[in-house]
């Protein structure tokens, strides 16, 4: 059997935290599926297929990386995918509180999905879409927070 992981998340923008997660995820599983959740309660700054094409391209060279968009439970995105795994990236004891919510409902809903949890790098602690976005909206250089592939789209040269 496979071991298949979603990467779920909103991603917007995609950010150095985001690739960190993924990058030492990688040799735990055989393939990453970086699950785009469209949250019809948020209204993104970025469209998902541009978000698609920032994985696309960060991970052209990395086949075990995929990227998709998906809406509706992650549970049931799981199943259809056939990941057995989901992962979630931890950067604050409050994240992990939230977090182990959601995995323990899931839990609840399919006991053979298992949700994996990675705490970022201390770099990366304060690296969150949120902050970006704020950065990009008041005109910031959110370079820093970001990698090359975003940094191209968003500051052309």
């Amino acid at each position: 059997m496979q071991r298949i992981c979603l990467f779920p998340g909103t991603f917007d923008p995609v950010t150095l935290g985001h690739i960190d997660i993924i990058n030492r995820a990688l040799p735990l599983f055989d393939k990453i599926v970086v699950g785009i959740g469209i949250n019809s309660s948020k209204a993104p700054m970025f469209s998902a297929e541009q978000r698609m094409e920032w994985f696309n391209e960060i991970y052209k060279d990395e086949p075990r990386v995929e990227s998709a968009v998906y809406e509706g439970l992650t549970i049931q995105y799981c199943e259809k995918i056939h990941a057995h795994f989901i992962l979630r990236g931890i950067r604050f004891v409050s994240d992990f509180e939230y977090e182990k919510t959601i995995a323990d409902a899931n839990r609840t809903l399919d006991r053979s999905i298992e949700t994996i949890f990675l705490t970022g790098e201390p770099k990366y602690t304060s690296v969150a879409s949120t902050i970006v976005r704020d950065i990009l909206k008041n005109g910031g250089n959110a370079s820093p927070f970001l990698p090359q592939a975003v940094i191209n789209t968003l500051y052309p040269l």
